[in-house]
């Protein structure tokens, strides 16, 4: 099973997440939250289920619609761990850096 390490930044894109949702007094936001937790958590048994997404990372698909988010990561086979770069909402312009 993969290990699984959050960039710094990621809990910053939680927040920000969070804070949007609040101000637009969306519904279920702890579920939406914790959706997002859960499909992170899938990357320990299931680290190479992201599409592609340039060089040595990939993009994990969380929901879908205007419920839906990426997760920026890549997996580094050798020490088996998954470094979770960014979250960000499918509706957000891409992610920074990358």
């Amino acid at each position: 099973m993969a290990r699984i390490e959050l960039a710094p930044e990621v809990a910053q894109d939680l927040e920000r997440i969070f804070d949007h949702l609040q101000r637009h007094e969306a519904a279920h936001v702890a579920a939406r939250l914790h959706e997002i937790i859960a499909a992170i958590d899938v990357l320990e048994t299931n680290p190479l289920i992201g599409r592609p997404a340039g060089g040595d990372k990939r993009e994990l698909v969380i929901g879908r619609g205007a419920h839906g988010y990426l997760a920026l990561y890549c997996h580094v086979a050798q020490i088996d761990t998954v470094f979770v770069l960014a979250v960000r909402s499918q509706r957000e312009a891409g992610f920074a850096g990358s």
